[in-house]
């Protein structure tokens, strides 16, 4: 085969590796990075293909191994090897239910400012502060979205102010 049919052959199945790709990667920009990558490594391993066998299934094997490969080298780089004796790194969680002295004073000053706030002001703030969508906040609340959204605004703004220390 010659290298402008090589070359023909591979390009003409560009859709077709598109596809595959998006089967396994199940993101476009990823699929056509690994379709990118496929035609490098098949046109640098253009001498082993041997000529009168399936030109196409030998393309796929590139573009799954391929895959494969990038999917064990991402698990590798985030597998986290703890040589510790007693396994301290995997044992710990990350997080720390441990409240630290300062931390729990300035706590409680963020909340003595929340506190000295309006009803009209403190209300949306803490239901957004507890994980309400704007939309929610503003249903329960029988005001407008944009209401909703300029109150939150300037509490925030009001606690910046207050709370300098804290910036």
């Amino acid at each position: 085969m010659t290298t402008m049919d090589f070359n023909n052959k591979l390009i003409n199945m560009e859709e077709r590796l598109e596809r595959f790709a998006l089967s396994l990667t199940s993101n476009r920009e990823a699929a056509k990075d690994l379709v990118q990558e496929t035609y490098l490594k098949a046109l640098s391993s253009k001498d082993k293909f041997i000529e009168f066998t399936n030109f196409e299934a030998w393309a796929y094997t590139i573009l799954k191994n391929t895959f494969i490969n990038n999917y064990r080298k991402a698990v590798r780089q985030n597998t986290v090897v703890d040589t510790t004796k007693d396994l301290y790194y995997l044992n710990n969680s990350r997080e720390s239910n441990f409240i630290k002295p300062d931390s729990s004073m300035q706590h409680k000053e963020i909340n003595k400012h929340i506190d000295k706030l309006q009803d009209e002001l403190k209300v949306p703030f803490l239901m957004h502060t507890e994980g309400f969508k704007y939309k929610e906040i503003a249903e329960q609340l029988d005001l407008k979205i944009g209401t909703v959204k300029s109150r939150i605004f300037f509490t925030r703004k009001k606690l910046m102010e207050s709370l300098v220390d804290y910036q």
